[in-house]
């Protein structure tokens, strides 16, 4: 009786398979983790991307006048809507749209008007005053209701009352929108600050500061 036993060719075939398979997955990891260790960071914050920063100008957000400045005399109760623009470190204005989220809504109404939770420091005069345009609930732009009666979301049926703060006056937004702090400066109208509260797309205070400083540092 032979010490010897014979080898099964179909075992050795297997094994052979088995590990070359396993050398390929291993160099296909390896060869992923240094592609995405080499690549720059897919979410940098570019200067089109940044929420509106101090001394942004609003513009135009309607294609009819998209990126012309939005004046004092063409506001009232009728939404105007607004993208933030600003400038690059070249000095060359950017209109930062690249973030659809950083739509605006801005209204004008007489003095005594807004109540509520609507913060009067940070709108002009008490009458002028400026909001996201994202709803809360599920990110879609929020024009006037054709009633009248407000802000309301053709998407899901949110309410809001520009009114009294942006709060949720019906609907399923989970809060209300955030207000976005404004002075005159002439004719035209700049940003004095972020964002009072977290603007859609954030779930809460922590994750909007985090962003905040990465903006004021890119």
């Amino acid at each position: 009786m032979t010490r010897y036993k014979i080898k099964d060719p179909e075992l050795t075939r297997r094994r052979f398979i088995n590990m070359a398979m396993g050398a390929t997955a291993t160099v296909g990891t390896v060869s992923l983790l240094g592609t995405l260790g080499g690549a720059h960071p897919v979410f940098r914050l570019t200067e089109d991307k940044k929420p509106p920063m101090e001394g942004d100008i609003l513009v135009h957000a309607d294609p009819a006048k998209e990126g012309t400045p939005i004046t004092m005399a063409e506001l009232s109760e009728t939404q105007v809507t607004a993208w933030p623009m600003g400038t690059d470190a070249d000095g060359n204005q950017i209109i930062r749209k690249g973030e659809p989220n950083n739509l605006l809504a801005l209204y004008r109404y007489p003095a005594g008007t807004l109540s509520g939770e609507a913060v009067i420091e940070a709108t002009i005069d008490g009458e002028v005053v400026a909001y996201s345009d994202i709803c809360t609930h599920a990110g879609c732009p929020v024009p006037d209701a054709k009633d009248g009666t407000g802000m309301f979301c053709p998407c899901h049926s949110g309410q809001y009352s520009p009114t009294e703060g942006g709060i949720v006056a019906g609907g399923p937004p989970p809060h209300k929108l955030a207000q976005l702090p404004i002075v005159a400066e002439g004719d035209s109208i700049k940003v004095s600050g972020f964002f009072l509260t977290h603007p859609y797309p954030y779930t809460d205070d922590a994750t909007w500061e985090a962003t905040k400083q990465a903006a004021e540092e890119a």
